[in-house]
């Protein structure tokens, strides 16, 4: 049974530099039409389970205005333009971190939200981090880096201490990856 739906046709609501905002007049399979269905457009993003070479994991905490919240996350960030994931990887762990990274597994590829958004999100284990360079970051970004033991992260998962969930997702597959979970 095709459970996919027709697309009949898109009107962009709003177009903006994060995020992009269209309606979409579909089809479903047994002929029903969904006249207004909302989808989100957002850029891919890309993070890390990032190892230094003394096998610290980076963590970075920051606000998030939109929770409310000081969210502790692993670093990661917007895929630019062209970029592949792992280049775009290595920009935002130099940019966030200072670390630079040249180990880099696929851990998971997930989707935030696909009801309503349309981007993916893809988490690396990257391994043998060194500090090169002091941070650089946006112009918006305020975030601390800490560095924590292996057991420490699972201890920050098991306790909800990460609440990103997208972030939790590509931690808990890197603890499974690194054999603690």
């Amino acid at each position: 049974m095709d459970l996919t739906w027709k697309l009949l046709s898109s009107t962009y609501i709003h177009k903006g530099p994060w995020a992009t905002l269209r309606t979409d007049r579909c089809e479903m399979p047994d002929g029903r039409i969904v006249e207004d269905y909302y989808v989100l457009e957002y850029s891919n993003w890309v993070n890390a389970v990032a190892i230094t070479e003394d096998n610290k994991v980076l963590m970075v905490k920051q606000y998030r205005h939109a929770a409310g919240i000081i969210s502790l996350e692993i670093p990661g960030g917007v895929i630019d333009g062209d970029e592949s994931p792992i280049e775009g990887l290595r920009r935002e762990l130099l940019e966030e971190t200072g670390y630079r990274f040249d180990d880099f597994e696929l851990l998971c590829t997930v989707y935030g939200n696909p009801s309503t958004a349309n981007n993916q999100t893809f988490t690396y284990l990257a391994k043998g981090g060194k500090k090169v360079q002091e941070q650089s970051l946006d112009d918006h970004e305020e975030l601390i880096v800490e560095e924590y033991t292996i057991p420490e992260v699972k201890q920050l998962l098991l306790e909800n201490k990460v609440v990103q969930a997208m972030h939790c997702a590509g931690l808990f597959y890197g603890m499974v990856k690194l054999g603690v979970m």
